[in-house]
């Protein structure tokens, strides 16, 4: 159970071992949080991870500035993505929104093409 007492860091660090030990057909799962203009690599599983992303580049980055999650199929028809493993195939980011700011994201990235759909299995 999360309570407000935890740790954020704990709770984070929590809830990607569980999306990793739940998810099927993964091969990163994790959190950045936002620092100004900056995401900043927070709790993961996975390989090493890229440590800052700008607001606006890649797929996180274009998920931070929309606003909106972003399902993307095919990386390599990204324009701009930015590879960090390049077993990566497909990736979703959920922008994680306090008080109408962004101030992190969920990334999942899969090395399956077409991995993800608007319910994730």
């Amino acid at each position: 159970m999360l309570t407000a007492d935890d740790s954020l860091v704990t709770n984070l660090s929590n809830a990607s071992a569980l999306l990793n030990e739940y998810l099927d057909d993964i091969n990163w799962v994790g959190f950045y949080y936002r620092r100004g203009d900056r995401l900043l690599l927070g709790p993961f599983q996975g390989k090493t991870a890229c440590v800052s992303i700008p607001v606006g580049k890649g797929v996180c980055g274009t998920a931070a500035e929309q606003k909106e999650t972003l399902v993307v199929q095919d990386v390599h028809l990204f324009a701009g993505h930015i590879a960090c493993d390049c077993a990566s195939n497909s990736e979703i980011v959920v922008p994680i929104l306090a008080d109408g700011e962004v101030v992190g994201v969920l990334d999942i990235d899969s090395p399956t093409v077409g991995r993800f759909s608007a319910r994730i299995r």
